[in-house]
């Protein structure tokens, strides 16, 4: 049932995300959020959404050398 529920919400986030291209709002946001939903159940989801993640995920503060 939670698949079920998992796939619905990622595909319907998907579909408002497309929508919103050609209307105004954060649509290329929506659809992003589909894909990490649906990447909590299905591979390809997860390997579509791994490039942002690692371009736009959280860097480390460079180290500042002790004197």
């Amino acid at each position: 049932m939670k698949k079920i529920l998992t796939t619905i919400l990622g595909f319907l986030l998907i579909i408002a995300g497309i929508l919103l291209l050609v209307l105004p709002g954060p649509g290329i946001l929506l659809i992003l959020a589909g894909l990490a939903v649906l990447g909590r159940e299905y591979h390809w989801a997860k390997r579509l959404i791994q490039p942002i993640k690692d371009r736009f995920g959280k860097k480390k503060a460079p180290e500042t050398p002790e004197t």
